[in-house]
């Protein structure tokens, strides 16, 4: 049996089990959610056992309790094929004393939720008069791929969590080299991936990428017959814009331009939206700071996938395309930065946004933790020019945020994919390769 290798989310899901009654792990497939679930569950159940759906379905509708007996935490993976569970399980946490009682798994958003979530709004008021109204029942955790310091590429030196004590003096050496940090990119943090020979190991998104198009866009909640090609072209697409703001209608005209057959804007919409129900996409929302001057924020989402080896696989490239095209290159490492800094961000029970305003000024990613702290970080591939261009950004943005009505930023870093050392400049800017960083 393979050796278990420890997850960020692990702590999370052990601070969610503790305050709630039932606990959802939401993430893209192949992410290690079961796995991680299946550390601290005492029983559990696949939904989606080819042997046992049909009739894990039919007691979902007909006898829900018999899926819930067994040993708590119980563990009801792929819940979601079957979403009236969502109901049963809030009903017996209800009926319940104690918290920890339920984990649930899933890759995909059912309609349901959704509409709960949808509706919450509107019922608030009834279920305020409700005795058992179920709400605060549930925690979510949010899994992705394994970050460079799970996956062991990182050697974990610098703390993104020390970084908001704003410490005078850094120093750290990462051993990421340049080909390596490709390679990684490109296979992504799989933990199927993680020990495979390299060239088995870059198979993996590649074979992402298919199941996406011939079988999962098909089994969304929509239920909507899509054409695999159609599918890929949308993902190429998505992939070419990939670090950007672009609007569904760039993303088609895109297509129009370099692919067979394109799409409406209309219709790349629905694409995204069943690929971010498949959590294939997460994209990164807009921070809403105060600010002394009145520049208008921009507020469209930035576009990324979930791991960045879904991107590069979807456009047919590897890493030795990469080492040769550091425009791409650095598109891409954005995206595996971004990825790395919510994992480690979530063990804080942290967020990731960027700053955009009608001033053209723009900020990567901001980590915002739940007491109004925040850093400021810009992503570079690396080289001393891009690394002074992201220092003198972050500077104008501290710049810009009225300090009488919030904090001032925790930390000011520009996060680089290659370089050697981690250091704080004159200036105060800490400059951190990824292979250093850690949660």
């Amino acid at each position: 049996m393979d050796t278990y290798k420890p997850r960020i989310a692990d702590s999370v899901l052990a601070r969610k089990l503790a305050g709630k009654g039932a606990v959802l792990i939401e993430g893209p497939k192949w992410c290690g959610k079961t796995t991680t679930a299946e550390q601290q569950a005492k029983s559990v159940i696949y939904m989606d056992d080819p042997k046992k759906v049909k009739e894990n379905l039919l007691k979902a509708d007909l006898a829900p309790q018999e899926l819930l007996e067994g040993d708590h935490p119980r563990l009801l993976d792929e819940w979601q094929i079957a979403p009236q569970l969502w109901d049963t399980i809030r009903f017996d946490v209800d009926h319940r004393t104690g918290n920890g009682h339920y984990i649930l798994t899933g890759s995909s958003v059912p309609v349901e939720e959704e509409e709960d979530e949808e509706k919450q709004e509107e019922k608030q008021e009834e279920n305020k008069k409700m005795r058992h109204s179920g709400t605060g029942r549930y925690g979510w955790v949010k899994m992705r791929p394994m970050a460079l310091y799970e996956s062991g590429e990182s050697n974990g030196s610098i703390s993104l969590k020390e970084l908001f004590n704003a410490p005078e003096k850094i120093y750290a050496k990462s051993n990421l080299s340049r080909e390596e940090l490709a390679f990684v990119l490109c296979r992504g943090g799989w933990p199927a991936a993680i020990d495979l020979e390299r060239d088995i190991a870059l198979d993996q998104a590649f074979d992402y990428v298919d199941s996406v198009a011939k079988k999962d866009m098909n089994r969304v909640v929509d239920k909507v017959r899509r054409n695999p090609e159609r599918v890929r072209q949308l993902m190429r697409s998505y992939a070419r814009n990939v670090a950007s703001q672009a609007p569904y209608e760039t993303i088609a005209a895109d297509m129009q331009a370099n692919e067979p057959k394109g799409m409406d804007a209309e219709t790349v919409s629905a694409y995204i939206e069943a690929l971010r129900k498949l959590f294939v996409i997460e994209e990164s929302k807009a921070w809403n700071p105060n600010l002394r001057s009145k520049s208008a924020i921009r507020t469209t989402n930035t576009r990324y996938y979930s791991d960045p080896s879904i991107g590069t696989a979807a456009l047919g490239i590897g890493p030795g395309d990469l080492l040769s095209d550091f425009s791409t290159f650095g598109l891409h490492f954005e995206g595996l930065a971004v990825r790395d800094l919510r994992t480690y961000a979530s063990g804080m029970l942290g967020e990731v946004y960027h700053y955009r305003d009608s001033e053209g000024l723009e900020c990567d990613a901001i980590v915002h933790l739940r007491d109004g702290s925040y850093g400021l970080i810009e992503i570079k591939i690396g080289g001393e020019s891009l690394i002074n261009d992201g220092a003198e950004t972050l500077i104008k943005l501290r710049g810009k945020i009225d300090p009488t009505k919030m904090k001032n930023p925790s930390f000011l870093m520009v996060l680089v994919g290659i370089g050697e050392i981690a250091y704080r400049r004159d200036d105060g800017v800490y400059v951190v390769p990824i292979g250093c960083l850690k949660d």
